[in-house]
């Protein structure tokens, strides 16, 4: 039983490398995130210039139509900050949706969008002034064992982007 398993869990992760390293082109869109599935080792370098460390377990929940994100910062500046995510493809729309909670109260609500082989999850909000700002998360450079994630913002309509937050991941 005990190798049975261990069989099949290696055939499951086989395919996730498999598709992690594919072009969108290649992709089901119900495929776009598979890549992500797994434990995941993070890094970034926090605004004191210090390292800052986190885990990120992402799985599928409900039958396999729901990706839910397991984040902690576990060093730095940020550790403590824990947040989850569910990301679903909506078949009847074909569209990516993400939904973000996390322990300072924050709730956002995300698009998928795609350019070239990058996946993004985009959402519009408004500055402390009411100011429209246009939030986003981009995945790329993506590969069986690594990607970038960035977190970036665009007070211009999206003509530019400023980096906000980039994290390293790399398969645990």
């Amino acid at each position: 039983m005990k190798k049975t398993f261990t069989a099949l869990l290696l055939i499951l992760l086989s395919a996730n490398v498999v598709l992690a390293q594919k072009s969108l082109k290649k992709l089901a869109q119900t495929e776009y995130f598979d890549f992500w599935i797994g434990e995941w080792d993070l890094s970034w370098k926090s605004s004191d210039g210090t390292l800052g460390r986190g885990t990120n377990t992402i799985e599928l929940i409900l039958d396999g139509k729901v990706i839910k994100e397991n984040f902690e910062a576990i060093s730095g500046e940020l550790k403590g900050f824990v947040g989850k995510s569910y990301t679903v493809y909506n078949p009847k729309t074909e569209t990516w949706h993400q939904t973000w909670v996390d322990n300072q109260g924050a709730y956002l609500d995300f698009v998928g969008k795609f350019k070239g082989d990058k996946r993004m999850f985009v959402r519009q909000t408004k500055d402390s002034s009411g100011n429209p700002v246009i939030q986003r998360m981009v995945f790329y450079d993506i590969d069986s064992i690594s990607f970038t994630w960035d977190w970036e913002q665009s007070v211009d309509g999206g003509k530019t982007w400023q980096l906000l937050w980039e994290i390293a991941y790399r398969r645990h």
